[in-house]
């Protein structure tokens, strides 16, 4: 790994082209993770810290400290300027754009500095009660299970329906075969939102509005799916099927023990789209879930914004939490990604 890094393409050193690509190469990345960084951090801040202008990228915090003969804990800022210039103090009161410090040494004597001539003193202190707090007062994990739930089963369903419909569409040789896979390929130019009333009125009709169920079926057969796993089934050996046809093997066994073991990475790959597309997907749940015991996380994170006030806090931190699981997912098996394309022959 540190060869691969450190490899230059001039033999006595970097070559100027070394140097455009490592600076493109760290551009891209805080482009594409410079936005994810700065959620992280910002969802272990404080209210007041968010609201610090100009903000900070670090969860820092104003330092506080017990003075004797004062109550509770004072704030400590650092003198600008002035006969205490450079000095920490705690400020026991301000009063109008005056501000009223004590040495926390000696804190007998205030003395009375300008506001404009004292910044405050910040620590690093990450606030994860905001975790806690969202698991503590939301119903965080019921929104969990019902993602969860979803994202399971629908990729499930998906995977056993788009292979079975690739392995007809690529081993089975039937009048139309092409017509039926070029009106598969069509509907992908077709939005979702088009058919979304349709799918809506056939879902309310068959009993599945308010439920899991409503959001799992209507999305269970994709266009991509079917296209990515034929695409894969073709580069499969006919005489493999034909040699198990020959041993009495029925179709089912020939999709269920053969077809399906070979296909493992054209599956992982479609596997991955549809976690991704599950659990991310906002629309239909949003028409079809009206109950907020059925919400999804998408939804939730939708509801937790009030209409006047909103706890920023607590919403980049279920946030963070939303964005997790997929992420873990996609970098277990994103190996399986470039892997499973490849050999499907999409170029």
């Amino acid at each position: 790994m540190r060869s691969f890094l450190l490899a230059t393409r001039g033999r006595h050193g970097a070559d100027w082209t070394d140097w455009a690509c490592y600076a493109y190469l760290l551009l891209g990345t805080l482009v594409m993770f410079g936005p994810v960084a700065w959620l992280a951090l910002s969802s272990l801040k404080t209210p007041a810290a968010l609201d610090q202008s100009p903000p900070t990228l670090l969860p820092y915090e104003p330092a506080r400290l017990a003075v004797p003969g004062r109550p509770g804990e004072l704030p400590l800022f650092r003198v600008t300027a002035g006969e205490h210039a450079g000095q920490v103090l705690a400020e026991i009161r301000r009063v109008g754009l005056q501000s009223q410090l004590v040495d926390p040494a000696s804190p007998a004597a205030p003395v009375r500095v300008p506001v404009a001539d004292r910044t405050p003193v910040l620590r690093l202190h990450p606030a994860w009660s905001n975790y806690t707090e969202v698991v503590r007062r939301f119903d965080f994990l019921r929104y969990f299970w019902n993602s969860a739930f979803i994202t399971v089963v629908a990729t499930a369903i998906t995977l056993l329906f788009n292979a079975m419909a690739a392995f007809a569409l690529s081993k089975y040789r039937f009048r139309g075969r092409a017509t039926v896979f070029l009106v598969i390929l069509a509907t992908l130019m077709i939005p979702p939102t088009i058919v979304l009333v349709p799918n809506y009125l056939i879902a309310s009709a068959l009993g599945l509005t308010n439920s899991l169920w409503g959001v799992i079926w209507p999305g269970v057969a994709t266009p991509t799916g079917v296209f990515l796993l034929r695409q894969y089934m073709l580069t499969l050996p006919d005489e493999l099927l034909d040699a198990a046809r020959m041993d009495n093997a029925s179709e089912w066994r020939l999709f269920w023990r053969i077809v399906l073991p070979l296909s493992a990475p054209a599956l992982a790959v479609l596997a991955i789209f549809s976690v991704m597309w599950r659990w991310n997907d906002f629309l239909w749940p949003m028409v079809v879930l009206n109950r907020s015991e059925q919400f999804t996380l998408q939804l939730a994170l939708n509801a937790f914004q009030g209409d006047l006030t909103t706890s920023w806090n607590l919403l980049l931190a279920m946030t963070v939490l939303t964005l997790l699981p997929v992420t873990l997912i996609f970098l277990l098996l994103q190996r399986h990604i470039v892997q499973g394309i490849a050999s499907a022959g999409v170029k």
